[in-house]
């Protein structure tokens, strides 16, 4: 055989096909979906708590709703109403005036502050963007009041105008901002990324489970009904999901510090496990439908779901398509019930709910196709006696 006659088989224009439908796909997906960053960070909303009735407080208030960088800004909720909206991961930072601040400010005290507060138990872009936002309006704050002040108490001791200028550049700061970081997550990438690693090592393991078990349910009919083979099929993936998700679990302990306790154990062993069984009925879905040629539809909605799941673009950051597709695929419910349960004093709750409901929903699509799509084999004279005992 000659080279050309190689080259014209079917299995090397199947993987060419594949070279560059997956570069297309990839590059598309990832290019298109990080072009987000920093393009889309005025998309998160924050809020601005101004419990100052004195004038610097309404003036550093209308200041920064000038100033931040933000197009939704809350103005109405108080420090109690913001922090609680700050750990659900409604506001991406709560920006707090004290009370005293113009008072401190008029007399002098160094102790006068801004509190910024920010949750670290979130996508990684925001925590960091800012943590970096919040250290910015600090230095200008700082460099604008500690003139400012050192102005106003030499007036009040009758020191001329461009004297006082010149003496309150040599003042030190009276102004000091605050970052506070609530749900801290430990240093290091293995740290921000673990919600999302868990939630993709299942995922990938039930994507290729789900052509193994769906390619099991095929080669068995005739052997028994339809029923019970789809019954045998679940029955396997939640087995496959338990073992599978003591194993990631042991693992993200072994090799994740701050993971400790029983509790925390079992909390990710039972998400690892529903991980599995949803994420097998996500992407059995394709198999059912279109046999072997369901992966290369598998992996493109994979790749798709490592932006929409939320791990390191925020929803109010990511592009409308990718906002749609995580209410409707499951990466997204199982990365940020990882952020409350691991980092967040937050409820998992209704993430695990979402996630349940994306599995429910799931399996009854593969219900309907295989009872619409699989026809029935007449069953092996033994089984068939079987079933009709």
């Amino acid at each position: 055989m000659k080279f050309k006659d190689f080259i014209k088989g079917k299995s090397i224009g199947s993987a060419m096909f594949m070279a560059i439908f997956y570069v297309v796909v990839m590059l598309g997906i990832f290019l298109a979906g990080y072009s987000a960053l920093p393009g889309n960070i005025d998309r998160l909303h924050v809020a601005i708590v101004n419990e100052d009735e004195g004038a610097y407080g309404k003036q550093i208030a209308k200041s920064l709703e000038k100033e931040l960088p933000f197009k939704h800004i809350e103005k109405d909720l108080t420090n109690k109403e913001a922090m609680k909206e700050l750990n659900d991961n409604e506001v991406a930072m709560v920006v707090r005036i004290p009370k005293t601040f113009s008072k401190d400010l008029q007399d002098g005290k160094t102790s006068s502050s801004i509190d910024f507060s920010v949750n670290e138990a979130s996508a990684t872009a925001v925590s960091s963007t800012m943590t970096q936002v919040a250290s910015q309006i600090n230095a200008q704050l700082s460099k604008q009041f500690s003139t400012q002040t050192a102005e106003g108490l030499l007036a009040q001791l009758q020191v001329p105008k461009e004297q006082a200028k010149e003496m309150a550049e040599a003042i030190q700061t009276s102004y000091q901002g605050n970052i506070k970081i609530i749900n801290d997550v430990p240093a290091g990438m293995q740290n921000n990324m673990l919600p999302m690693f868990l939630t993709m090592s299942l995922y990938i393991g039930a994507m290729i489970g789900s052509m193994m078990l769906v390619g099991a349910f095929k080669l068995n009919r005739g052997k028994a009904t339809k029923t019970r083979l789809f019954t045998y099929m679940q029955l396997a993936s939640i087995i496959i999901g338990v073992i599978a998700g003591i194993a990631s679990t042991i693992i993200s302990f072994l090799l994740i510090d701050h993971l400790e306790g029983s509790k925390a154990f079992f909390e990710m062993w039972g998400q690892q496990a529903l991980n599995y069984w949803v994420c097998f009925n996500f992407t059995a879905m394709f198999i059912f439908l279109l046999g072997d040629a369901g992966m290369i539809v598998n992996i493109p909605v994979l790749l798709y779901q490592t932006i929409s799941n939320g791990a390191t673009i925020s929803y109010d950051m990511m592009y409308a398509p990718f906002q749609w597709g995580s209410h409707i695929t499951p990466m997204f419910y199982s990365v940020q019930a990882y952020f409350a349960n691991i980092f967040g004093n937050t409820s998992a709750a209704p993430f695990i709910w979402g996630l349940v409901a994306v599995g429910v929903v799931a399996m009854l699509f593969n219900i309907i196709i295989a009872w619409l799509l699989h026809r029935p084999l007449p069953l092996d004279k033994p089984e068939a006696e079987a079933t009709a005992k």
